[in-house]
């Protein structure tokens, strides 16, 4: 794999917009109470949707975004996509209540 398909791969499906991190840290941004709490919204996400691709690699499912190196290797980058995604819900939800 050369530096531009791994880079690729990182910034794509597989990395920092990752399906199950997204969705993941959406969820927790949305019941966040305080925006200090969203970094750990955002590692959390990211651990669990690695921890989903690791499964479903186990079960002969290809993980998504079909990256062959390990699933640590997508880590930051899915804690960056989880982090920015429960930051916009997090606002969303803050200004929603506020509109009342």
């Amino acid at each position: 794999m050369t530096p531009e398909d791994s880079l690729s791969v990182l910034f794509g499906l597989a990395g920092l917009v990752n399906p199950f991190a997204l969705l993941i840290g959406a969820v927790l941004g949305w019941y966040a109470d305080s925006r200090k709490k969203l970094i750990i919204a955002g590692f959390a996400a990211a651990a669990l949707s690695v921890l989903l691709d690791a499964s479903l690699n186990m079960g002969g499912i290809a993980p998504v975004g079909g990256y062959e190196g390990g699933p640590l290797a997508v880590l930051p980058f899915r804690f960056v996509g989880a982090v920015l995604i429960a930051g916009l819900v997090h606002g969303a939800r803050k200004r929603m209540r506020g509109a009342r």
